[in-house]
């Protein structure tokens, strides 16, 4: 074994992988080296990695106390693991301080801790015990050790094994339409769906009887750069999209003269007649009409609120900048850097491309940058303020509608590399590596994401704090997360620098401890978790997933025996969520007419023509085998089936395939609006960016006309008879 080998061994980077055909990749040399380079470990020479080696095997011993020790809160009694250096001390002392900034402390002498065993390193015998913990409340405390002279400290998080389950929350199956937001159109709206165009799809789908809403991500994108458009691409996964405020909830709207003013005239009615009418999304043009009057009413804001009498919004804002701290100021500082050097140039995207006095959040010049600039940093926390008051208001009326589930959000699998999560927090975040996935059956070159992986050894040190951070800024307005890729937190894809996708590499990640952290904000906050398990998962993967209470993802074109035959609805799991498709797979309108086969030949993701007249062949027989599993169990009437060759789609078969799944003995169904509509394109074809219009189409109807079309009213309908109670 070389050197770089042991190193990438003790890092946890996978040596091979088995690939969706079963066959062994050997992990390549030259990916491990570049991202062992990207984590910062100094291969330049064998002494270098030979310390590195050493330190990575002694760092158990040489530290008192780990960086993270998880507490299982079922258990009775609890132990962590303490390293001591021989003859340091008689005793040790131990300091907690609780979440609720109680102090514990004891003393125990070292002749009466547990033996645990003993090494002999270079410079001194190291001995480690099991040190007994009092028992705490769930939650996230800090443990501080003394012995002799030395002192460490870890995050000591008490955590629960599941996850707040389904059943919890309502003893009936539930189902609801699954809608992208930005994708909503409406008379009212200026030129992409909103939080008040949700607020309206909540309202109208709780009278039908739906109980939940899933929605893409709502993290923020950069707001400065309107056309970074792809929800699973963001600068942050704690705070939200700004574009999706609807200007005219914004408090002042109506008090403020100079909005009005604007908002009236000709001119800006005429823009926002321009947006609200493209055939896609123009994002730069919504971005233009939305934030000039956001300016007006934030500068009419501050003006109206400057005497020693504040009105109860501006006590609120002031409030909430407070309540978020830190992590807000790092964005507004962000955003407000970032809108300054695209000034000076406009192709600066991102930090990487700032003056590097600029590239890090603690330098003096960002420090005097933000005194500078404090009005303006007040700004883009007023758009912040915004957005969660409005996404706070939907999630009231999710609750007084009676929904039990409501809004469920979508956590994106990582950051972008220039936004500002990045930016922040370089220690936990492996800049200039991706992650992705390997080659498969629908994307044989493999697929890089552009995110920037999290360093598992950093996120631990860290006690998951970015994890958590994620988790609870989203499940605040949810009832239920689906957390993408989870896979990603057992084993993660990484792309190195410069190179191609199919060419990565797999790292472990502490994923039992990350478990435990999902199930206590779960716990915390009331919220099922769903994980997205989709393609090819390790042996007992779903059982574990199961084991910590989270439901798996279950989707009809992936549910499928190796014959071809669709799996009959009653054999999914229970505990899952079943739809028809995803964002990132063909509407069933699409699948059925062969729409997405047609893309994969336009775009070239075919290795070879003949595996696409495969698969073309494939798809008509695909036709006639999703027609008798529907009518096997009943729920098609065939004399009115769609003509299959050449494929034409009706409501018959986009009914009856609802009636299918709603079979599933799984606790939720989600139903995309698209096959709702039964459109023919899908929202994302991965691995293009302007070949495709991802991200970009609007609903060919609005929100108005939904509800008055004949499919949605039948649809509606036929889960009412067909969900029922678990």
């Amino acid at each position: 074994m070389n050197l770089i080998e042991k190193l990438a061994d003790l890092v946890g980077f996978h040596r091979s992988y088995t690939d969706s055909y079963g066959h062994q990749v050997p992990a390549n040399e030259g990916a491990r080296h570049s991202l062992l380079c990207a984590m910062g470990y100094d291969l330049s020479n064998d002494h270098t990695i030979n310390n590195s080696i050493t330190a990575l095997q002694e760092d158990s011993w040489r530290k008192m106390l780990p960086g993270v020790h998880i507490a299982k809160l079922e258990e009775d009694s609890h132990t962590i693991i303490i390293s001591l250096a021989v003859d340091e001390s008689l005793q040790v002392a131990w300091q907690i301080t609780t979440e609720q900034s109680e102090i514990l402390t004891g003393e125990v002498l070292v002749s009466e801790l547990i033996f645990q065993e003993k090494n002999q390193l270079a410079d001194k015998e190291y001995l480690k015990f099991s040190l007994t913990l009092p028992l705490l409340a769930q939650g996230y405390h800090k443990l501080k050790l003394t012995y002799g002279q030395q002192t460490a400290s870890c995050h000591l998080i008490f955590a629960p094994k599941t996850c707040y389950s389904p059943q919890e929350a309502s003893a009936e199956k539930m189902w609801g339409y699954a809608a992208q937001l930005y994708s909503l159109k409406s008379e009212s709206n200026w030129g992409m769906g909103d939080f008040g165009d949700l607020k309206t799809l909540v309202k109208k789908s709780a009278e039908q009887g739906a109980t939940v809403i899933g929605l893409n991500p709502l993290h923020p994108l950069y707001q400065n750069n309107p056309a970074h458009r792809s929800p699973y691409s963001p600068t942050s996964r704690c705070f939200l999209n700004s574009l999706y405020i609807d200007v005219t909830q914004v408090p002042n709207f109506s008090s403020c003269k100079a909005a009005q003013q604007r908002f009236n005239s000709d001119e800006f009615q005429a823009k926002v007649n321009f947006v609200r009418n493209t055939e896609l999304i123009d994002y730069p043009g919504v971005a233009d009409v939305k934030f000039e009057i956001i300016e007006l009413l934030f500068a009419d804001f501050i003006q109206t609120n400057k005497g020693q009498k504040v009105s109860a919004s501006y006590q609120e804002f002031n409030d909430f900048k407070a309540e978020q701290g830190d992590d807000l100021l790092l964005l507004t500082t962000f955003d407000a850097l970032y809108e300054h050097f695209r000034k000076l140039d406009f192709n600066a995207y991102g930090w990487k491309m700032w003056p590097s006095e600029f590239q890090s959040p603690h330098s003096a010049q960002v420090a005097a940058f933000q005194q500078q600039h404090a009005k303006r940093l007040d700004y883009f926390a007023f758009l912040q303020w915004l957005a969660h008051r409005q996404l706070t208001d939907v999630a009231a009326i999710t609750a007084q509608a009676g929904m039990p589930i409501g809004l469920y959000l979508d956590l994106a699998v990582g950051c972008d590399g220039s936004g500002v999560d990045v930016w922040s927090d370089k220690d936990v975040y492996v800049s200039g590596a991706a992650v992705g996935a390997p080659p498969d059956a629908m994307n044989t070159l493999g697929q890089d994401w552009g995110l920037t992986p999290i360093n598992p050894v950093a996120l631990q040190q860290q006690g998951y704090l970015p994890l958590i951070k994620a988790l609870r800024s989203n499940m605040q307005y949810a009832g239920a997360l689906r957390i993408d890729h989870i896979l990603g937190l057992m084993r993660q894809y990484w792309v190195a620098p410069g190179m191609k996708a199919d060419q990565g590499v797999y790292i472990t990640f502490p994923f039992k401890d990350i478990l435990r952290i999902i199930a206590l904000e779960s716990r915390r906050n009331d919220c099922v978790v769903i994980g997205e398990d989709l393609g090819t998962v390790p042996d007992g993967f779903s059982e574990i997933m199961a084991a910590a209470g989270l439901l798996s993802y279950k989707v009809l074109f992936f549910e499928r025996w190796e014959s071809g035959l669709f799996k009959r609805p009653e054999l999914y799991p229970a505990q899952s969520m079943v739809t028809v498709s995803t964002h990132d797979l063909p509407t069933l309108t699409g699948w059925w007419t062969g729409r997405d086969l047609h893309w994969r030949q336009v775009l070239n993701l075919y290795p070879s023509e003949e595996m696409g007249q495969q698969e073309r062949g494939a798809r008509i027989e695909d036709r006639s085998l999703l027609v008798a599993a529907l009518a096997d169990l009943d729920v098609i009437d065939v004399t009115k089936a769609p003509q299959q060759s050449p494929a034409v789609m009706n409501t018959e078969l986009s009914i009856a395939v609802q009636k299918y799944m709603a079979k599933a003995p799984s606790h939720i169904q989600l139903i995309p609006l698209e096959d709702a509509l039964e459109i023919v394109e899908q929202v994302n074809i991965p691995g293009t960016i302007d070949e495709h219009p991802n991200w970009r189409q609007k609903l060919p109807v609005t929100m108005t006309e939904f509800w008055q079309k004949d499919s949605v009213k039948s649809l509606a309908q036929a889960m009412q008879k067909a969900r029922p109670k678990s």
